[in-house]
């Protein structure tokens, strides 16, 4: 479990645990292989939300709503703040102000963090106490701030991270309802989010899911139906307008802790599918709380936070809160020369060790994640919409994001923190002039810093974050960008996809996405276009394309995502259960079915993980083995027509955790059971 950053108080400090700098002299760009990076304009991704950087605001932090933080807030692009802080939502009343069990400072009750709110030119994400409160506590709460005083909030969240009120076994989250379970919480969401929406029906209501691969996701508990996410997405998904996650990856090191964003994608892409499974629609998913376990107030929280910000954006998060503004001093460390505190905070806490030999810089100097926030906030800014990019060498990451005006950015961030990585940008669907304005952030800058350079060519200092911003060669006059295309009729071999009236004169190109490349499928003058021949079990991810009749192309549209299904027919079954689930392994039923007219004498199974984290730990009843990601389940016995042979694994995974769609046995393709 993760420290409970959410129940630190300023006041606390640690002892210091101080590391000697171990830095390794930079090597020169010269000698570094080029890296090349490709951006594709024709594959859209999403688009940034008005509420997309946002951060956390704690009711214990007495700079909370001051003009200085609202201001330093601000010039870094912040566009939502989130209140009154963590676990104190689920003891907080905000009508009398109180916390009980907890600290309060002065001058943070709700005005006074709407009054910073507003001078940040931001706007609130709200989290109703659950945990002791009641749906009309949360409903005078929206009345007081939408009716009385009209400060149009729109976004509440109803608890905080409820998962961890002891039904799991782990217990840091308030909740005084003597049932804990997931069906009791999604029962109480459906009242609180009704008694809101009737004071304002305006609103958007938010319910708490397991983040897939975070602890307790894929555990049920004793007298449960299914996982929290199950439980709660069932009977509460109906009723409220996006999904709550919390992200806080782990890792020792730099290199692990920067590795993690890889996972984002499957995570977003799980918690989508739990909620069309279970809810039966779509939500959006906010991130309220993310933070890094290495280097929080050094570099590699800068570089952990804009390419999180950037992923989490870019795959449909509409607004992602760093936990948060200020925390408190933790134990101290040297990270590539510089003095790390420990600190959640994106901005000093002005506080001491202990001992008090060694101290914060003044109160509210900006630590290295405040820049990367703000990096990440002139990177992509509301109304822009990412396209794909990326990098030739792993460790350097690379996000684009077009805008309305016809410009184009490019964020770079290098994860290799001594060498300088020399890159030639290449562009894909965009011609940019060839000057460019350039932003980087680089370790023990205080700020950002801003030249003029090349549009295809720049050289990353080590540890570094430098954005790109481009103009066209010549203004950008297609059509309009197509709307997301819908799908309908999805087999193993086929799926058709659908849009809007098309515009006279207009044709609309279907284009796969095969990471930062594209391949056409087809063209059509109409409203749906069947694509044939495709993969079982393979996920799609498909733009359109508007093209004119002077030849004119326009801006790719939202990404639709789609996964075709199993093999129709074949001459074997294969039914994999997730039988038993402890948050980072599971244990794995499989039944193989000989549904063929001859007998097998002998059989292998065939299977490959989608994730690299996802490995087989030991098996039963065959012989399982692994390579990569490649799983191979063999035995010598024979399976009779029509017979079935039952065998088990246990499955170990550090991340989210899909099962596998397709199947082979003896080299021949399975139906799924």
């Amino acid at each position: 479990m993760r420290p409970r950053a959410t129940l630190l108080v300023l006041a606390l400090v640690a002892s210091t645990v101080v590391a000697p700098a171990l830095t390794a002299p930079a090597v020169r760009a010269q000698d570094e292989p080029g890296v090349r990076v490709a951006v594709n304009a024709r594959a859209g991704l999403e688009a940034v939300d008005d509420a997309a950087i946002g951060v956390n605001h704690a009711i214990w932090d007495a700079q909370l709503g001051t003009p200085e933080v609202s201001d330093l807030l601000k010039g870094a692009g912040v566009g939502a703040m989130r209140y009154p802080g963590g676990s104190y939502s689920d003891i907080y009343h905000w009508r009398d102000h109180t916390a009980p069990g907890g600290y309060v400072a002065p001058n943070t009750d709700f005005d006074t963090f709407m009054a910073g709110v507003r001078r940040a030119g931001a706007q609130a994400v709200v989290t109703a106490n659950y945990g002791t409160g009641t749906p009309q506590e949360a409903a005078e709460w929206v009345r007081y701030a939408n009716v009385t005083k009209g400060y149009g909030v729109k976004y509440w969240e109803i608890g905080n991270e409820l998962y961890g009120n002891g039904h799991y076994g782990s217990q840091w989250e308030a909740d005084d309802h003597p049932d804990k379970s997931p069906a009791q919480y999604a029962a109480l969401v459906v009242e609180y989010a009704r008694a809101m929406k009737a004071v304002d029906p305006t609103i958007r209501v938010g319910a708490v899911l397991t983040t897939p691969g975070d602890w307790p996701d894929g555990i049920v508990a004793a007298g449960d139906a299914g996982t929290w996410n199950q439980v709660v997405l069932s009977t509460a998904g109906p009723e409220v307008d996006f999904a709550v996650l919390h992200w806080y990856p782990g890792g020792a090191t730099g290199a692990e802790v920067l590795a993690k964003t890889d996972r984002v994608p499957e995570m977003l892409r799980m918690a989508r599918e739990q909620i069309a499974r279970h809810a039966g629609k779509e939500l959006g998913i906010a991130l309220t709380e993310v933070n890094t376990s290495y280097g929080r107030n050094t570099q590699p929280g800068a570089l952990f936070a804009a390419d999180a910000y950037a992923t989490l954006l870019a795959n449909g998060v509409f607004t992602v809160d760093w936990w948060n503004v200020h925390n408190g001093i933790g134990t101290v460390s040297t990270i590539g020369g510089q003095t790390d505190f420990d600190d959640f905070g994106l901005l000093s806490s002005g506080t001491c060790t202990a001992d008090g030999s060694v101290c914060q810089p003044a109160l509210n100097t900006p630590f290295a994640p405040y820049h990367g926030l703000a990096m990440a906030s002139r990177f992509a800014r509301p109304g822009d919409r990412f396209v794909a990019a990326g990098a030739s060498d792993p460790l350097v990451r690379a996000h684009a994001a077009r805008r309305p005006d016809g410009g184009l950015a490019v964020l770079l961030v290098n994860q290799d923190p001594a060498r300088s990585k020399p890159v030639t940008v290449d562009y894909a669907g965009y011609a940019p002039a060839e000057q460019a304005q350039v932003l980087s952030f680089a370790t023990g800058d205080t700020g950002i810093t801003t030249s003029t350079g090349a549009a295809r060519s720049v050289v990353l200092p080590p540890y570094s974050l430098t954005t790109i911003v481009l103009r066209p060669a010549t203004p950008i006059t297609g059509p309009a960008a197509p709307e997301r295309p819908a799908v309908d009729a999805v087999t193993d071999r086929s799926a058709t996809l659908t849009w809007a009236r098309p515009a006279p004169g207009v044709k609309y190109e279907v284009h796969r996405r095969l990471g930062t490349t594209t391949e056409q499928w087809g063209e059509t003058t109409g409203t749906s276009f069947t694509a044939r021949n495709l993969t079982p079990g393979t996920r799609y991810a498909v733009n359109l394309i508007a093209r004119d009749g002077a030849g004119r192309v326009s801006w790719a549209s939202p990404p639709l995502t789609f996964t075709t299904a199993a093999p129709a027919a074949g001459p074997c079954s294969v039914r994999l259960t997730n039988t038993t689930d402890w948050g980072n392994g599971f244990v794995g039923s499989v039944d193989v079915t000989n549904t063929g007219g001859d007998p097998l004498d002998g059989w292998t199974l065939a299977f490959d993980w989608p994730t690299p984290w996802q490995q087989v730990a030991s098996g039963w009843n065959a012989t399982w083995t692994q390579t990569g990601a490649a799983v191979r389940v063999g035995s010598d016995q024979v399976l009779a027509p029509g017979a079935t042979v039952n065998t088990g694994f246990v499955g170990a995974y550090q991340g989210p955790n899909p099962l596998p769609l397709v199947f082979t046995l003896n080299g021949n393709p399975c139906t799924t059971g």
